[in-house]
Order: C-alpha cells, then structure tokens, then sequence
C-alpha cells in the first residue's frame, strides 16, 4: 500500500499534454484494466485508478460464487425486514464517492467493522513476528500475524484506540455498469425511469410499487458481502484521521452471518495517513 501511494503522489505531479494520462500511464504499472475516458479530468481518473488499487488489497483473488450458489443463497433472505436492510444498504453503498487524495490523505470509502478485542499469544523466542486474537463486531474470529505490536490502550494513552477492520468499497460489488456509462455530467442528468422491463410488484398494505429487480440486486449484493473479503486494519489517531498498521499481513475476515445485515451498514468515507 505505500508503494501505491508513493506512485499517485508521484503521478500527480507529472505535466502531460492531456492531463488524464497521468493517471492513464499508470494502468499498466498497476495492473489494472479500466476504459480510456478523455474530458472525465484528472481528479476522476486517478479516482478510478485508486478505487482499482484499495478494492483489491490481496494479490490472489478469493473464490467466487456460481449463480447457482447466489440464487441458493438469496432464497434463504427473503424475510421482509431483510429485503429492506439490504435495499438501505444498497443505497448507501450506491452513493459513495470514489476514493481520493486530498492534503495528502486518502478518503477511502468503506464497510466499517469495530474491532473489539486484541488478544496477543505467546510467541516462540526469537520470532520477531506476534499473532493476535481478533475481535470484530460481525466478524468471525481471525489471527493476524504481523511485525507490528497491535495496543489498543497503554499508560501514554489515557483512553483505548480505537481499530477498525474495513473492507473497501468496490463498485463491482453493486453491480454498476461500465464506467464509461457512468461518466455523465450534470446537464446530461434526468430523473430516473422505470424501464418497461423492469419487474414491478405491489407490496402488502401499501400502495407503493416495489422494484422486484432492484431487490433482487440488493440481496445479491448482500450475498457477495457474505463472503470472504481482503480487509485492511486501522489504528484511529488523535485528530481523528486513520493510520494502516499491519500491512505486512494480508488480511482475509468474513462477517459472521450473511443474514445480519445490520452489522454491514457502518458504511462511511475514512481519511487515511
């Protein structure tokens, strides 16, 4: 991660001829396959560079699900106050901004979860590495083994710091369309419409049409939440901005009920050293 920021800080820097391929040049360095937008500014471009990079903190992808196990698993969340906690979360994640970087720290959007518990375990001599005992609220349990001595609370500090384990926002995960359709500006923009396609129903006791497709959507969305995801660890410092520590340790959680979609909806923007 800080490789990758010393590049951006780097490429921001450059004076090209357009001023989108400054972050154009670096699609290649990065390894990453976006579309080529001229007019969308700089700012934009190094967004979606960005957005790319934090998305997939592992350097392995993790397994995928079928449509098959997806259709399984949307069938088991079909309670009504599911359909609704999922369609709020939907929301809110369809309405982050891209990552950036302003006065040199990252605005990184996110699902937050609290970390609740640094247990440390005993160590062979001589290893210069610690394994911890992790606690996160809608987490499972993990170890992290890491060069950094994780502490929450010591007698410099007279209250506990507060961690977050995060997993950043991707795009992907809420089934956005290609970026080059996103690209729109404001005098393009017209107030959305049901396409005669889309599935319409009626809900119980209400006269409100319910967007069965979009729905549907949102309980794919929260399916693939359900599942194991590369999280980043936080340490909160005193002026409220973030620090990463363990960053020499991938870091693999999972929350600990798909259905527990209240434990999802910390979703928020964190400003990052």
């Amino acid at each position: 991660m800080s490789g990758a920021r010393e590049k951006l800080r780097w490429a921001s820097t450059r004076i090209t001829t357009l001023q989108e391929d400054i972050a154009y040049s670096l699609f290649g360095i990065f390894g990453v396959h976006l579309p080529v937008i001229y007019g969308e500014t700089k700012q934009n471009a190094l967004g979606w560079l960005l957005q790319e990079i934090v998305a997939h903190p592992l350097p392995y992808p993790l397994p995928s699900l079928s449509e098959d196990q997806i259709q399984t698993s949307i069938s088991s969340l079909q309670d009504v106050t599911l359909v609704k906690l999922a369609s709020t979360l939907y929301g809110r994640l369809n309405n982050l901004s891209t990552p950036r970087f302003a006065n040199r720290r990252l605005h990184l959007p996110c699902i937050a979860f609290l970390v609740t518990a640094v247990r440390r375990k005993r160590s062979q001599d001589g290893d210069s590495h610690l394994t911890y005992e992790i606690k996160a609220d809608g987490l499972q349990d993990m170890l992290i083994t890491t060069e950094d001595k994780l502490v929450q609370f010591s007698r410099a500090r007279s209250t506990r710091q507060p961690f977050l384990l995060i997993r950043p926002w991707n795009r992907f995960d809420i089934e956005l369309s290609d970026l080059s359709d996103e690209v729109q500006s404001a005098d393009d923009w017209s107030e959305p419409e049901f396409p005669s396609n889309t599935l319409l129903s009626w809900s119980h006791g209400e006269d409100e049409p319910v967007d069965l497709e979009f729905h549907s959507r949102a309980l794919r969305l929260v399916v693939r939440l359900g599942q194991r995801f590369g999280a980043l660890l936080l340490a909160q410092q005193r002026g409220g901005e973030y620090k990463r520590i363990a960053s020499d340790y991938h870091i693999i959680a999972q929350v600990r009920d798909m259905a527990s979609i209240h434990d999802m909806m910390d979703v928020r923007t964190l400003e990052i050293l």
